[in-house]
């Protein structure tokens, strides 16, 4: 008898060794991100962490996380309620709304091409200093998900399906937040927009129209609309220089923006720089969604500048209230700006 406790303890032994060799083994599967050509040519490579690699069963995850109302207090909103892929994953309304109504302060920004942030901070102010610590904190946010990570963590760990799920992305089924927003972030790295009318004129594959081409002249000319020093041209297709700038929305600031999160008086009034893709999907535009049109826009850059002391240097025509553009030069701006509108995105499957 004591012989038989001694084989099958041994038995046993070989057998949970195996197990542990065979999930030392694993790994998931590599699923670098695929860089458009317009990037490719013209930009550096995406950023990705050391510590997080863009896997299939990561960015399946991911997916599943960003979609699924599990993350909220009440489970009545998921990450998809404020970002909406329909709308270039923003939700378009001025301000958005938490569970139980609660309302935000800020307009809620549009997510693509996030691997390509080289300034690493992320949301309207810069406070968040990784796309991982990006999504960590709406969970917790009493304005938004209003949710406890140990609340979320226990539920996804007692879940039929998550276990496994996260065993596949990370070789683990212990669940903790650190993998919970790797997931999250791997997916969003995957939101990538790089197929605009704009996008095919550059590669040869379209043509603009007189009017959208007398656009982008008064996109890139100082004397104009001189909008590129913010935000990019046709060789930072990016359409961002993901930095922060006082743009002379206001005089006086109840939000300081990224002074609020500096602390440094030269930054209030400072907010990102949002990507010009996209416009005809993520209105109403400005960190407080204050405008509705992209003509309110154009309006504010052209006559509705206001002086304060942070305002940006860049704002040259600070003291005439703006650069003071015709009706056309309003009209040909706008139509450019259209052909930044990538239809393919807002449609793409894997995104839904």
């Amino acid at each position: 008898m004591k012989r038989f406790c001694v084989l099958i303890l041994a038995v046993l032994t070989v057998v949970n060794c195996a197990n542990e060799d065979s999930n030392l083994d694993y790994q998931p599967t590599l699923q670098p991100l695929d860089t458009p050509q317009i990037f490719s040519s013209n930009i550096i490579a995406p950023i990705i962490p050391a510590d997080n690699p863009q896997t299939t069963e990561g960015i399946a995850l991911g997916k599943r996380l960003f979609f699924d109302r599990i993350l909220s207090a009440d489970g009545t909103q998921s990450c998809a309620t404020c970002h909406s892929p329909q709308s270039a994953f923003t939700d378009n309304l001025q301000t958005s709304f938490g569970v139980s109504g609660s309302a935000g302060t800020r307009n809620s920004m549009p997510l693509f091409n996030l691997a390509w942030n080289y300034g690493e901070r992320f949301a309207w102010d810069g406070k968040e200093l990784s796309l991982e610590r990006q999504a960590e904190e709406p969970v917790q946010n009493p304005i938004e998900l209003h949710s406890n990570w140990d609340n979320v963590i226990e539920r996804l760990q007692n879940h039929p399906e998550y276990p496994e799920l996260y065993r596949l992305a990370f070789n683990s089924t212990i669940i903790n937040k650190e993998l919970t927003t790797k997931a999250i972030a791997q997916f969003e790295r995957t939101l990538i927009s790089a197929n605009s009318k704009f996008d095919r004129y550059s590669l040869g594959q379209a043509s603009l129209s007189n009017q959208e081409l007398n656009g982008l002249d008064v996109f890139l000319r100082e004397d104009k609309g001189d909008c590129f020093h913010c935000h990019g041209n046709p060789n930072n297709p990016l359409w961002t220089d993901n930095d922060f700038h006082n743009n002379g929305l206001d005089s006086t600031f109840n939000d300081l923006g990224l002074g609020g999160v500096t602390g440094d008086p030269n930054d209030n009034g400072k907010f990102r720089s949002p990507s010009l893709r996209n416009l005809a999907f993520t209105g109403p535009y400005m960190h407080d969604g204050r405008f509705a049109t992209i003509e309110e826009v154009i309006n504010h850059y052209s006559e509705g500048l206001q002086n304060s002391p942070t305002i940006d240097p860049l704002m040259k025509n600070i003291n005439e209230g703006g650069a003071q553009l015709t009706e056309q030069d309003k009209a040909d701006l706008k139509a450019f700006l259209l052909t930044l509108t990538d239809q393919s995105f807002v449609n793409n499957p894997n995104f839904q």
